[in-house]
């Protein structure tokens, strides 16, 4: 049981700091470093966890396939980031998503991404040329976009794709999560 809450809380501790992040881009488009860092510290304890008290259990990819997703969408987020494509804060939280995704959720987490970007860029466009939106807080990204700025708040579309690939992963399954509960009891 003991697992399962170091696992949970893990969980809650990334998708958590990854909604601050979320939040921080809408209001100010800026994703401080440490909200990535905490998604990425919280990968470790809960992997682990599950490979010295549950090796049997596979409740993650192997490691190599988690780092192989960090180190691949690392070097392409930094070469977005080099042609300003996307902020430093969203190379770096995409990143530590891609951690946890691993290889196995890459797919899922960068389709979510990609539409939910889609769907802010074209909110963006709306903001630049209707301005709805009277009185918007200084500096945010409805402020920024109805000046005719292009700025997306990216950390939205990468908090998005994260959620779902924890759901795809089965992170946030509660059937996931009791079986393997089960399965820890059971060895």
């Amino acid at each position: 049981m003991v697992l399962v809450f170091i696992i949970t809380f893990c969980i809650i501790v990334a998708l958590g700091f990854g909604a601050a992040a979320a939040w921080s881009d809408f209001n100010r488009l800026i994703i401080p470093n440490i909200y990535a860092a905490l998604v990425g510290a919280a990968f470790i304890p809960a992997f682990l966890t599950i490979t010295f008290l549950a090796p049997e259990v596979s409740f993650f990819g192997s490691w190599k396939s988690h780092l192989i997703a960090l180190v691949f969408m690392f070097l392409v987020s930094y070469s977005l980031f080099h042609f300003r494509m996307i902020g430093g804060g969203d190379a770096k939280l995409l990143s530590v998503f891609a951690l946890w995704a691993g290889v196995k959720g890459l797919m899922p987490l960068l389709f979510i991404m990609a539409v939910m970007g889609g769907v802010l860029g074209g909110v963006t466009l709306v903001l630049n040329k209707w301005k709805p939106v009277k009185n918007p807080q200084e500096n945010s990204w409805i402020a920024r976009s109805q000046t005719g700025a292009k700025d997306v708040p990216y950390g939205i579309a990468i908090f998005a794709g994260a959620v779902f690939s924890f759901w795809q992963a089965g992170y946030l399954q509660p059937t996931e999560l009791i079986a393997l509960a089960m399965e820890t009891l059971g060895s």
